[in-house]
């Protein structure tokens, strides 16, 4: 699997939107899911947000960010989304993408490939 790159981020307002996409080098995405994940300086580790299994877009959400988060993907460009909505400050974290070649839903060590993480900051 290629190198993952991550855009979007930044510093937001509470009750802001914000999306987040995740492409493989070269545009066509060679794994069997994508993930999310988010790591905040509290927590040592990375607490999973979501994943999709990329040919059947079938979603997977933490219970934590199910109805506010929503992950998708567009096969033609081989990008993964991470649409955020509804952000507060506790959402301040350093997110992550992730693929795997297995399904490996919220099994964070199960991914092998990651993204470089994106600083995304809420202020209140």
């Amino acid at each position: 699997q290629g190198q993952l790159i991550q855009s979007g981020g930044g510093l937001v307002r509470a009750g802001d939107s914000l999306s987040l996409s995740c492409t493989e080098r070269g545009g066509t995405f060679s794994g069997y899911g994508m993930g999310w994940f988010r790591q905040t300086p509290e927590k040592k580790e990375r607490e999973f947000v979501a994943a999709i299994m990329w040919e059947a877009a079938v979603p997977l959400y933490s219970p934590t960010f199910k109805g506010r988060f929503t992950i998708s993907r567009d096969t033609g460009l081989g990008t993964g989304y991470l649409q955020m909505s509804s952000l507060q400050p506790e959402d301040t974290a350093i997110y992550f993408c992730a693929s795997s070649d297995v399904w490996n839903g919220s099994y964070e060590p199960g991914y092998k490939n990651w993204g470089q993480g994106t600083q995304v900051t809420v202020s209140s």
